[in-house]
């Protein structure tokens, strides 16, 4: 091929200034109960998770459906009728979370997401701005959260450099934080009732209660009714390695996918066809077929 040419694909900036990006530096162990407890507290309309793998995407979906929140998973393995009945489901608001992977989430057209979570952090940077543009869509608001590990750190840097946008550090909501979070939730189910003005068939009800107390402790008790307490129900989740960054040998950065999960350091690559070749013209030998072992 005579005067070859390279042609450079630019990603795509991340340049939607109405997605709010976040990110916590959380450990494996502890990710999923700080998860929670960001739901609790956002109450998302619609929230898509990722996650890294089909497993985690299994245990994902059936852990936060232990704790209460109606969520199913998507990814490669399910057939074509399962997936569309999960994403119907999810349209019509029948469910409140999906956890997907991101080859299952390609090509996703779902309105109304206000929350995307990257409960493990994409495989390649690319792979965060196709998850994150799931929300802020049509000139509405979005928030896009992502865990990482201490050891993952570098890796958000590495987003950051790509997408051009820093994303603000998140602290790890408490126990108690995510009671209050609860607690607003509730306050403005009753504001919302109010300016209803729909509840006079109760008011004769109201009245009489009134006289056996008084309007706070009435009024705390339907708040305690109405909030949902963070549940804490024992689920299980299969450690993920963390991701680690490809360095090139020169030093320098570079283009293409710039970090790796550990499993990708068994997969090496013993091809040297250009050494090779430049130490066959220099010898004049024949060309003779060479094994590379991992001792090389």
């Amino acid at each position: 091929m005579s005067n070859p040419e390279t042609i450079a694909v630019k990603a795509k900036e991340v340049t939607m200034e109405n997605i709010e990006q976040g990110y916590v530096e959380v450990h494996e162990k502890e990710k999923f109960d700080v998860f929670t407890r960001m739901l609790d507290i956002h109450n998302p309309e619609l929230a898509i998770v990722f996650g890294r793998t089909k497993r985690r995407v299994d245990e994902l979906a059936e852990a936060l459906g232990k704790r209460g929140y109606r969520a199913e998973g998507i990814h490669g393995d399910l057939n074509q009728a399962k997936r569309d009945s999960v994403l119907r489901k999810f349209k019509l608001g029948l469910i409140d979370v999906l956890v997907a992977t991101d080859v299952a989430a390609r090509g996703l057209d779902i309105s109304g997401v206000t929350h995307v979570y990257n409960f493990d952090l994409p495989q390649d940077p690319e792979s965060y701005v196709h998850r994150i543009g799931r929300t802020g869509r049509a000139g509405r608001s979005g928030v896009a959260v992502t865990f990482a590990t201490p050891r993952e750190m570098d890796h958000v840097k590495v987003i950051e450099k790509m997408s051009k946008k820093k994303m603000t550090k998140l602290h790890k909501p408490t126990h108690d934080e995510a009671v209050a979070g609860q607690q607003e939730i509730a306050i403005e189910e009753i504001r919302k009732a109010i300016n209803d003005d729909d509840s006079d068939a109760y008011r004769a009800v109201a009245k009489g209660l009134l006289q056996e107390t008084d309007a706070t402790t009435a009024l705390a008790a339907a708040l305690k009714l109405l909030t949902k307490e963070p549940d804490v129900t024992p689920v299980h989740l299969t450690a993920e390695s963390p991701l680690r960054v490809k360095k090139r040998r020169d030093g320098g950065g570079g283009g293409g996918k710039p970090y790796r999960s550990r499993r990708d350091d068994r997969r090496r690559s013993y091809s040297r066809k250009d050494d090779r070749g430049n130490r066959r013209q220099s010898s004049g030998r024949p060309n003779k077929k060479r094994t590379y072992s991992k001792n090389a």
